[in-house]
């Protein structure tokens, strides 16, 4: 029974989606260079520093030294900087490609990052003019906020490039007959 409901829910497929048998067919990046596409590059550091932001807030709030809040903000400023820079390339394969404004964790990666970048630059202003002192309930509950949106439209990326193939390398489903077996 489980198996006529997969091959069901499998013949519903839409092709570009693919499946076991007839699997989705990559489509490259644009933002690349030489091929290599540019935007999963630079992803590594806003999610680091934003998410590194949260665990120094939390040192600061518990031991108050002054470091770990001089630490936030910088963590913070580089976050949204790198954000920026990440986000820019990302907006070129998300407006070129298709299949990645299709899908609905496409519009929430693409629309999820720049609001995870809005309470970044919210928790940064909540903290003007605190100097080294640990930061306020405000400025951690936004950090926390925005360590758990880059968290949910982090892995809508990873889905975008893993489970749609949208920014692989390649135009084809690089994999022989061998390699799938050793997968599926």
């Amino acid at each position: 029974m489980a198996s006529a409901a997969v091959t069901a829910i499998g013949d519903t497929l839409n092709p570009v989606d693919g499946d076991r048998e007839n699997p989705a067919r990559g489509l490259p990046s644009t933002a690349a260079v030489g091929g290599h596409p540019l935007h999963p590059m630079m992803i590594p550091y806003p999610v680091a520093f934003l998410t590194g932001a949260l665990v120094t807030d939390l040192a600061a709030r518990s031991t108050e030294d002054p470091f770990w809040a001089r630490a936030s903000k910088w963590l913070l400023g580089a976050g949204i900087v790198s954000g920026l820079a990440a986000g820019a390339v990302g907006a070129i394969d998300y407006f070129t490609i298709r299949r990645a404004r299709e899908k609905t964790v496409g519009k929430l990666h693409a629309y999820g990052n720049p609001a995870a970048l809005g309470l970044a630059a919210a928790s940064l202003l909540a903290r003007r003019g605190s100097g080294d002192e640990p930061p306020s309930t405000t400025a951690v509950g936004l950090s926390a906020a925005t360590a758990a949106l880059v968290g949910v439209t982090g892995w809508a990326g990873a889905e975008l490039s893993y489970r749609h193939m949208v920014g692989v390398i390649g135009e084809n489903d690089q994999h022989d007959h061998e390699e799938k077996q050793l997968v599926h």
